[in-house]
């Protein structure tokens, strides 16, 4: 059988959040007991929790929302690239050893040495736009990172998002890369159908080929 590695951290009321967004919060509208046959939650919870997919809207404001987003390059084959760096941005130099003319059409790239921080925490390699824009032109369609933002934590102008604007980029963020080796494995990330949400948590998963 293929082997599953799954790729979301896991979400409860500690996952962490960016700054000002809104946490994880479960409540119960319904509990088991003798007038009730069943628990019922509620959730309260940003659109960018845990392993997320970004939409258009997120970045632009005419643009579309996740709900609508086409599910191919959320499927698909994929590399996982081993970005190991440390710098606050990361340049092509830096995935370069990994861009043959077999690279699939969506790419992960891990950049962090350990799991992702228990809080929040500003200190991540985000993308220089260089790296999307080149990763576009060889036909790639999807981009994921085990970061909370292709952009730094304290960027207004958002370039990289920018550039998944301009050329049709779909992304994922959030990913939790820090046990798969480096290789090709097969995708699975589907975003909920959210028909006005700017984002949607996503059960990312590789299944190994």
């Amino acid at each position: 059988m293929p082997r599953l590695w799954d790729i979301s951290p896991a979400l409860d009321a500690a996952t962490p959040v960016y700054p000002g967004d809104s946490p994880l919060h479960l409540a119960w509208s319904s509990t088991l007991g003798p007038h009730c046959a069943v628990n019922v939650g509620t959730l309260t919870l940003t659109t960018h929790l845990g392993a997320h997919a970004d939409a258009p809207l997120h970045y632009d404001p005419q643009g579309a929302a996740v709900g609508s987003l086409a599910l191919e390059p959320f499927l698909g084959p994929c590399r996982v690239v081993h970005a190991l760096a440390g710098r606050p941005l990361l340049h092509w130099n830096d995935i370069a050893h990994a861009m043959d003319a077999s690279l699939p059409p969506r790419v992960l790239l891990r950049t962090r040495q350990h799991a992702a921080p228990q809080g929040w925490s500003a200190q991540f390699s985000a993308l220089a736009p260089e790296v999307l824009e080149r990763l576009a032109d060889r036909g790639v369609q999807l981009v994921g990172v085990d970061t909370p933002s292709v952009d730094p934590a304290d960027s207004t102008a958002l370039p990289s998002h920018q550039v998944l604007r301009r050329r049709g980029l779909r992304v994922l963020e959030n990913l939790e890369l820090s046990a798969v080796p480096a290789g090709d494995y097969e995708l699975i990330a589907l975003p909920l159908k959210l028909m006005t949400a700017d984002a949607s948590p996503v059960r990312a998963v590789l299944r190994s080929l």
